[in-house]
């Protein structure tokens, strides 16, 4: 029997992470011959795009000391944002004599794995992951200088998640926050009731701010 862990991650509290959860356990059930109660969970609820996160780092840390010798995640999105993190992440398994499963595009990078199919196809998700995230920060960065030329920016308040500072618009420290709780709301999610109380604002301002998508890179 297979000792595995498994790493789910969202980007808000409000997010649920029980679809990872089924998702990775009934894998490491069905494919690897886990307990279900031997398994050992990691959880992250957060909007960072790189590996910074609890979770992860108390994941690598176990990891590290040998307690299992797989770990098993939805998607690659899920465990990096960036195919730097994710090489990172596969190498310091690898080391380890971890394997490393992931669930939705049918992967396992094993150590001492030689398949080059495996490692061409592994190295273009993390492309692609980290080619999403790069698109979202470049959208956001078009609607910024979208609306900085726009003369009504100038006579009104910055709009939510962001700071005026000399003239220019700047990312406030709830920016990503609110860009995850807008795409939530956008998305059927959640309320803006529920979304205003969130992010301590009121429910005219999250309509305002679901006007102006382009300039969190959600368009």
């Amino acid at each position: 029997m297979a000792s595995v862990a498994c790493y789910c991650r969202v980007s808000t509290e409000d997010q649920s992470l029980e679809r990872q959860l089924t998702s990775t356990q009934e894998y490491a059930e069905d494919r690897l011959g886990a307990e279900l109660g031997d398994l050992q969970i990691f959880r992250d609820k957060s909007t960072g795009t790189n590996t910074n996160r609890n979770g992860y780092q108390e994941l690598m840390d176990t990891a590290s000391s040998g307690e299992f010798d797989a770990v098993v995640v939805h998607s690659v999105s899920r465990i990096c944002r960036s195919i730097t993190d994710l090489e990172r992440t596969a190498a310091r398994l690898e080391e380890k004599g971890v394997a490393l499963h992931i669930v939705q595009e049918g992967l396992t990078i094993k150590p001492e794995d030689d398949d080059p199919f495996q490692r061409a196809l592994f190295q273009l998700l993390g492309v692609f992951a980290e080619l999403e995230a790069n698109m979202a920060q470049q959208r956001t960065k078009e609607g910024i200088a979208a609306r900085q030329n726009n003369e009504d920016y100038h006579h009104g308040p910055a709009p939510l998640g962001f700071a005026k500072e000399d003239g220019q618009l700047l990312e406030a420290e709830n920016y990503h926050d609110v860009v995850a709780v807008l795409d939530l709301v956008r998305q059927g999610q959640l309320s803006k009731r529920k979304a205003a109380q969130r992010l301590d604002t009121s429910r005219p301002t999250i309509t305002r701010s679901l006007d102006r998508l382009e300039i969190y890179g959600l368009e």
